[in-house]
């Protein structure tokens, strides 16, 4: 026993570790059966992405080019004085620049960018049928003025002819004006100086503040470098209204221009004020030293000097002026660099070598007599002072020179131009991408929803489990197209009862029913050791079809010449006197609880009083009866045992129909009398653990389950692929 009860143990672990594995064959078969759910759904998104890529407002982009050269502009006969203006422009550093406040703020104040007014349209299609006429509807707005706690708010301006009235975001009429005129009233004023409206006479108007409009072009201006380390910009805008992108770009380009003139006249400006402030200082200084060499002269008689001290006066002079020239331009580098930057540092080492070379000459100087000493001092600081002098005179014409002609570093190459193209949305990508998206979102919530939907789809599921499958019934087309019509006319005929169908009778071809004597046969063999010839027949959950089941197999049954008797067990909520055409006044509640039928009293003896035809041959039927507040207890009582034992003596085959398990225990109660037990399980709905569930209720009641009928099992190319396991139609049968 040990070991029949463990062999299903290591099937059941190959099964679990198969299910942690994907099945490839049986996506694809997922796939082939929800085909049609795929090609419906990729169609309604590929209808979304056109109406969306005909119904959406087209974005514009207006371009433009600049060039920022390395060095700001010069007169290259200043020589060394162009150096002191020398900048290396970087793209970064200048693209930040052309999106600043300054340069963007500049320009929102220029074309009055805070008014925004747009056409008040119809919503989603509006647009589209004003693109489609051909004529554009704008509003020029010279000035507007709304109160503080107006700005932001959304207005709205109606034209009437030539008039116009604007209305505050309460809907309140604030101002009447007439177009070309201003028209003021309190804190609200407004020049409309033209209006072209072919399409609406309704407009939406809006005073945005100053900063919101500066973010907002600002979030629209996109600056990139061409190439690496080259120079040139190029600017983009993008906007719906073409003439307006191309306007806003063309005077941003020409603001951020105007700006870099300025700031290279301003540099020019600085260093001019810094040597108007030096040269006084110079001349006086100048004027002081020719006056002592001539007082010298005068007192030691002494005008020449000798070769030999005139070369070393000239030494002196040159290497003192060329120190003179670094401390100028280190004054004038101070306030762009600190000290430790690299041309600073350069500075000071080429300073402190002509520091060096001085310091030598001045010893030899020392060896000189020392009146010929003193003239080479007095010599050297006439000859020095009036080097400089001139020096910063000449300086000061250059940086007027180029003060005149400063043009920046920066020009336009091309001006703001409008793409010929559409550039958003771009309408076949929005379509491709939309079915794209339609078909991986149905192909995802296939996949998802398999993976979510536990329910049975194969017999070894259930034989992994050691179930037996006694066999699978298909899903009977005409079973459910007779369901869905009786489910339409319950609604309209307000919950009274209608007949259910009954299969075997209707289309006694169908597949269903083959299977079903199928199952006869195997139901034959089952039974020659059963104690009796009591079938029940239960499940785990409602809607599984054991009602369908119990009805049409009973049929098949009385169709092969045998006697059957098919008791409907589910005292609750039984519905087989539908299927039976009969009615449901007096039944197995009744008999049980020993209530008088009219005048007579029904006992177990004459139970077939209560008994009534079918529309099969050989197939007699007991109803549930009358609902009972105790099923349960009257499922207990002797007189059940009684019944069930006469009834198996007068007739063939008894099939009992009885509620869930898992939801009432009175399938529990009724199997201890039956000598077979059948669970049906729904294809696709019930899961595998339920049934295990169900299997382990009946046993810790002492009943035993003989096998499972599989029940609805529809024809899926992924129980086809996945499992290879059916004949011809995808369909799982065992005998």
């Amino acid at each position: 026993m040990q070991q029949n009860q463990t062999q299903p143990t290591a099937p059941a672990q190959s099964q679990r570790s198969d299910d942690d594995e994907i099945d490839l064959a049986r996506l694809l078969g997922l796939l082939i059966d929800h085909r049609w759910f795929i090609i419906i759904t990729t169609a309604v998104f590929m209808v979304i992405g056109v109406a969306y890529a005909l119904l959406a407002t087209p974005i514009y982009q207006a371009d433009a080019l600049l060039q920022v050269e390395k060095k700001s502009s010069g007169l290259p006969a200043i020589g060394e004085m162009s150096e002191l203006f020398a900048t290396e422009s970087e793209a970064a550093t200048e693209i930040e620049i052309m999106k600043s406040r300054m340069v963007v703020g500049a320009v929102v104040d220029q074309l009055k960018l805070t008014n925004v007014v747009e056409p008040d349209y119809l919503p989603i299609i509006g647009n589209y049928l004003a693109r489609r006429s051909g004529e554009k509807d704008a509003v020029q707005v010279e000035m507007l003025q709304v109160p503080p706690n107006q700005v932001g708010k959304e207005l709205h301006l109606e034209f009437v002819d030539n008039n116009f009235a604007l209305y505050n975001d309460d809907g309140d009429r604030v101002l009447d004006g007439v177009v070309g005129t201003p028209a003021e009233s309190g804190e609200w004023m407004l020049h409309v100086s033209a209006v072209q409206n072919p399409n609406t006479d309704h407009f939406k108007v809006s005073k945005t503040s100053h900063l919101g409009a500066v973010n907002y072009w600002q979030s629209k201006l996109k600056v990139s470098e061409r190439g690496k380390q080259t120079g040139i910009l190029n600017a983009t805008l993008q906007d719906s209204d073409s003439s307006l992108a191309v306007q806003v770009l063309d005077a941003i380009s020409n603001e951020y221009m105007l700006q870099n003139i300025r700031r290279n006249a301003a540099e020019a400006e600085n260093s001019l004020e810094f040597l108007q402030k030096q040269i006084p200082t110079i001349k006086d200084n100048l004027n002081d030293a020719e006056e002592q060499l001539n007082k010298y002269r005068l007192q030691s008689q002494s005008v020449d000097l000798s070769i030999e001290t005139q070369g070393l006066l000239d030494q002196v002079i040159e290497i003192e002026r060329r120190i003179n020239e670094l401390s100028l331009k280190e004054a004038e580098i101070s306030r762009l660099y600190t000290k430790s930057h690299p041309t600073y540092q350069a500075l000071l080492e080429q300073k402190q070598n002509l520091e060096s070379d001085l310091n030598k000459l001045t010893d030899q100087v020392q060896l000189l007599p020392e009146t010929q000493q003193q003239v080479l001092r007095l010599a050297r600081d006439v000859e020095v002072n009036q080097e400089i002098y001139l020096a910063l005179l000449n300086r000061m014409q250059e940086l007027n020179v180029l003060k005149a002609g400063t043009v920046g570093n920066v020009r336009i190459l091309d001006q703001a131009a409008p793409s010929p193209r559409v550039v958003s949305p771009k309408r076949n990508l929005v379509v491709v991408l939309a079915v794209l998206l339609g078909g991986i979102s149905s192909i995802g919530y296939i996949f998802v929803f398999a993976a979510l939907n536990r329910g049975i789809e194969r017999a070894e599921q259930l034989e992994d489990e050691g179930i037996n499958v006694y066999a699978s019934v298909p899903l009977s087309e005409v079973q459910e197209q007779m369901n869905e019509k009786l489910t339409r006319l319950a609604r309209r005929s307000r919950g009274e009862s209608l007949k259910a169908p009954l299969l075997a009778k209707d289309d006694p071809t169908d597949l269903a029913i083959e299977a079903l004597r199928g199952l006869r046969t195997s139901l034959h063999f089952a039974m020659l050791e059963a104690r009796n010839n009591v079938i029940m027949i239960s499940g785990p959950s409602p809607g599984v079809g054991k009602s369908f089941v119990t009805a049409n197999l009973a049929a098949v049954l009385a169709q092969s010449g045998q006697k059957v008797l098919m008791i409907d067990g589910d005292i609750r909520r039984g519905y087989l006197h539908n299927m039976m055409n009969s009615k449901n006044d007096y039944g197995l509640s009744d008999l049980l609880a020993a209530r008088d039928q009219g005048n007579t009293k029904i006992g177990i003896a004459n139970y077939q009083d209560i008994i009534v035809s079918s529309p099969i041959e050989n197939m007699q039927f007991m109803p549930r009866g009358t609902a009972a507040p105790n099923p349960s207890e009257l499922l207990m009582h002797p007189r059940m045992t009684e019944l069930l034992e006469a009834a198996s003596n007068d007739f063939d085959y008894v099939l009992i129909d009885t509620p869930p398990v898992l939801a009432v225990t009175d399938a529990s109660i009724v199997g201890r009398y039956a000598g077979t037990t059948l669970l049906v399980a729904r294809f696709g709905m019930t899961p595998t653990k339920e049934m295990v569930q169900t299997v382990k209720r009946f046993n810790q009641n002492g009943v035993e389950v003989k096998g499972v009928i599989l029940n609805s099992v529809e024809r899926k190319a992924s129980a086809y692929y996945g499992y290879g396991y059916g004949y011809h139609y995808g369909y799982s049968y065992k005998s």
